[in-house]
C-alpha cells in the first residue's frame, strides 16, 4: 500500500474519532490487504492521534491475547498497538460517557519496565523477559473503535484502529513481582457493586509474562522495542464486559488492589 493510501486510512480514522462518527468499514481503495500495511495504517494513525491531543507514546498494549478471542477473528497470535499519555488514567479514574463510541471493560495486569529488551538476536521468553520488569499493577482498558461493529471489521481494520484504542487505567504499583501466582491470578469485577465477571490471568497465552515476551518479539520484529519505564498491558483477563452511561467499574485484583472507572 503506497503512502498516500496509508495516509487516507489514518486520516479517515482521525476523523472518526475527531467527529464523533463511526464508519462501516474503510473504503476498499486504503483498506489494508496484510499484516505489514495494518500496522503502517497504525503507525500513521498513531501520529496523527498525537498531533491532535498532544503527549506520547508511554508504552504498548497486547490485545487478542485470548485464544478464543482469536478464533473470533481469524488470528493465530495477538496484535499489538501503543499506549498514549492522552488516553492513560490512573485510577480511580472519571470518564465522560461522550468521550467514547463504546464502553467495553477488559481487567488486565499490566508491568513497567526497568530496561529496554532490545534485540539480541535470541527470541524472549517468560524467563528472560521477567528480570526486565520493575513492578506489577492491575488495569481496566476501556476498549473502543471507530468502526459501527468492532467484532465484524477484521483483524487487519482493528489493527489500523490502534487495535481498538479507547482509555487505559491503571493502579498502584507493587514491586513484589515474585508473590502474584501469575499462571493463575484472579480478578472479579464489579459493576456498581454487583458482582460483573470474573476472570484469571491464566486467560491470556497461560502467563502474562508469555505476553510481555510476544510483545517483545513482535516489536523487534517492526525494528522497534520495548524501553525501560514503559508501561506494558496483557489482555483482558475477563470476557469483555459492556459498561452504561453512569456506571462505576471497579476491578478486585486481590493483593494488586481495586482499580476503578467511573463513566460521568
Amino acid at each position: 500500500m503506497i503512502d498516500t493510501k496509508r495516509d487516507r486510512a489514518a486520516e479517515l480514522l482521525l476523523e472518526a474519532q475527531c467527529e464523533h462518527r463511526r464508519m462501516a468499514a474503510l473504503p476498499d481503495d486504503c483498506r489494508p490487504r496484510d499484516e505489514a500495511e495494518a500496522y503502517a495504517v497504525q503507525d500513521q494513525f498513531v501520529d496523527l492521534m498525537m498531533a491532535h491531543y498532544g503527549g506520547g507514546i508511554v508504552g504498548y498494549k497486547a490485545g487478542c491475547t485470548n485464544v478464543t478471542a482469536q478464533r473470533q477473528l481469524g488470528l493465530s497470535s495477538p496484535f499489538a498497538g501503543p499506549l498514549l499519555s492522552a488516553f492513560v488514567l490512573t485510577s480511580p479514574a472519571t470518564i465522560s460517557s461522550g468521550d467514547g463510541f463504546m464502553r467495553m471493560i477488559e481487567a488486565e495486569i499490566g508491568f513497567r519496565l526497568g530496561k529496554d529488551l532490545s534485540d539480541t538476536g535470541t527470541p524472549y521468553v517468560a524467563a528472560t523477559v521477567r528480570p526486565a520488569l520493575t513492578s506489577i499493577f492491575g488495569a481496566i482498558e476501556v476498549v473502543d473503535s471507530r468502526y459501527d461493529d468492532w467484532t465484524t471489521a477484521g483483524a487487519l481494520q482493528l489493527v489500523a484502529d490502534n487495535v481498538c484504542t479507547g482509555f487505559w487505567v491503571y493502579g498502584d504499583e507493587s514491586t513484589d513481582i515474585d508473590a502474584i501466582e501469575l499462571a493463575n491470578h484472579p480478578v472479579q469485577v464489579r459493576r456498581n457493586g454487583v458482582a460483573a465477571e470474573q476472570g484469571s490471568s491464566a486467560n491470556v497465552l497461560d502467563n502474562p509474562l508469555n505476553v510481555v515476551a510476544w510483545l517483545a518479539n513482535h516489536l523487534i520484529s517492526r525494528g522497534n522495542c520495548l524501553r525501560s519505564g514503559q508501561l506494558i498491558t496483557t489482555g483482558t483477563m475477563i470476557a469483555v464486559n459492556g459498561a452504561e452511561k453512569g456506571d462505576n467499574v471497579v476491578a478486585d485484583f486481590g493483593p494488586l488492589g481495586l482499580v476503578e472507572v467511573t463513566f460521568t
